[in-house]
């Protein structure tokens, strides 16, 4: 959901982002992602499940942003210029729908909020506490 709500922001905001989405491991795409994300008419058709290693060139990013607490844990370290941030989310996996539907407003509001930043040349937000109007579940 994170790749796909983030090429979204940035294609809003009018930005050319390199965007990628690995987990630490590889599972599947879950059915609960495909239909939250078709309710605001997003599409996760060509998206698979996949790791960090799975991407393209990736010791070479300028921002990794963790989305849980797991995958911070596990994140390798990257070279020099790559910016780590954490932006913690409860994982919706065998919740409600609703809860999907939370989980997908939260990140919703967080990639715009550093899609945004990168747009006015501001600091990105170093934290999800420190995202302007992301709101709580």
């Amino acid at each position: 959901m994170a790749e796909a709500l983030t090429r979204e922001a940035a294609r809003r905001a009018g930005l050319a982002l390199d965007v990628h989405s690995a987990g630490t491991e590889a599972t599947r795409v879950k059915d609960e992602a495909k239909t939250v994300l078709s309710e605001i008419g997003l599409s996760l058709d060509g998206h698979s499940s996949k790791t960090l290693w799975d991407v393209p060139n990736a010791q070479n990013f300028e921002y990794v942003i963790t989305v849980c607490d797991s995958a911070a844990e596990a994140c390798p370290v990257y070279p020099g210029q790559t910016q780590r941030l954490h932006y913690p989310f409860t994982d919706p996996s065998g919740g409600s729908l609703e809860r999907w539907r939370a989980v997908r407003d939260q990140l919703a509001a967080q990639v715009d909020a550093f899609v945004q930043a990168l747009r006015q040349g501001q600091p990105v937000p170093a934290s999800y506490a420190d995202s302007p109007a992301v709101p709580v579940a």
